[in-house]
């Protein structure tokens, strides 16, 4: 049987394009004793996909050359030669290929349950995105009611958890985001107090100070760069930096020179933690349980931006470094 995969087809320098690429139409392998049939339904299109396509140690292997590009992924099962799974029982897996149709192992996949909860979901809020924002934000950052707490990249599928739930423990909150329709739906859809669009800002640090009064307890870092520059100064005495993401600093080929912040982090006792939520297993059933609980109780909402087409994951993920996405991007194949 023929299907169609993308695989990476050149390691890119700076920021990719189309280019980088494959579309390609390969025999499936028949299926064997342990494994599963799947065909995708549901794709997530990440922004650490893009360290993963330089072929340079790291905390998971580099993408290989020709082939597929590998990810989150919601699919069904077609045949089965593992005990518990039927066809038409629907998964997902966080390293499945970017394929129509895959054979995988059991050890690939675990089963969900979608008659109450959108399968987009566990790609997204029930997904890796809210598990690195519990994580993040409850584990490291230590909110406490009253604090205030900024999050950058506040529209994406991380940023706009962590928001909520810095909401849902008492903080007041401010998100930083890039676009006028992002801000407007950051404060009446998803109850940040206040959102700063950092495209059309000219003085970040001013606009921040204006927002934060009392100054910064948690600054919940996904992008980097300039806007955690002007973030810095801002920030009060053992304030906590969980660092998520540098997302404005993926696609550079040199390193960018920035503020030295080290005696702030001394003269006011500032936690910086950078982490990775796949080394935090012991707290991702926990975050599951209470962000479970939060979205039946109506206290977490999630937003998708869902690209339809197979052929459209390449654009789809291009489009992550545009901030072409509110909440999480997902492609429905």
């Amino acid at each position: 049987m023929l299907v169609k995969q993308i695989v990476l087809a050149a390691r890119p320098s700076g920021m990719p394009d189309a280019s980088v690429f494959r579309t390609e139409n390969v025999e499936l392998p028949s299926l064997q004793a342990g494994q599963v049939h799947i065909r995708g339904l549901y794709f997530s299109v990440d922004p650490y996909m893009r360290g993963r396509m330089n072929d340079v140690p790291s905390y998971i292997p580099p993408f290989q050359l020709n082939a597929p590009i590998e990810g989150a992924v919601v699919a069904e099962v077609l045949e089965s030669q593992v005990m518990g799974y039927n066809p038409g029982d629907l998964i997902t897996g966080g390293l499945l290929p970017w394929a129509t149709e895959a054979i995988v192992s059991a050890e690939a996949i675990k089963p969900i349950d979608t008659q109450n909860i959108p399968p987009g979901y566990y790609l997204g809020v029930l997904g890796s995105a809210g598990v690195t924002a519990y994580c993040g934000l409850v584990i490291i950052g230590r909110p406490k009611a009253g604090e205030t707490v900024v999050v950058s990249g506040a529209a994406g599928a991380v940023g706009l958890v962590v928001g909520q739930i810095a909401k849902i423990m008492g903080c007041r909150v401010i998100g930083i985001a890039g676009s006028e329709e992002k801000i407007q739906r950051l404060k009446t859809e998803f109850g940040f107090d206040e959102a700063i669009n950092y495209k059309t800002t000219p003085d970040m640090g001013a606009a921040l100070a204006k927002a934060c009064p009392k100054g910064i307890d948690i600054y919940f870092d996904n992008v980097g760069g300039t806007t955690t520059d002007a973030v810095f100064p801002l920030l009060n005495f053992q304030a906590r930096v969980p660092v998520c993401g540098q997302i404005s600093s993926y696609n550079d080929t040199a390193t960018p020179p920035g503020p030295r912040i080290l005696p702030q982090v001394v003269k006011r006792s500032i936690l910086i933690q950078g982490f990775l939520v796949r080394y935090m297993k012991e707290y991702h059933a926990e975050a599951a349980l209470h962000l479970t609980q939060w979205l039946k109780e109506n206290k977490l909402k999630f937003a998708e931006t869902m690209v339809e087409g197979f052929d459209r994951l390449p654009e789809a993920w291009l489009g992550l470094f545009s901030g072409q996405n509110m909440g999480k991007m997902i492609v429905k194949a």
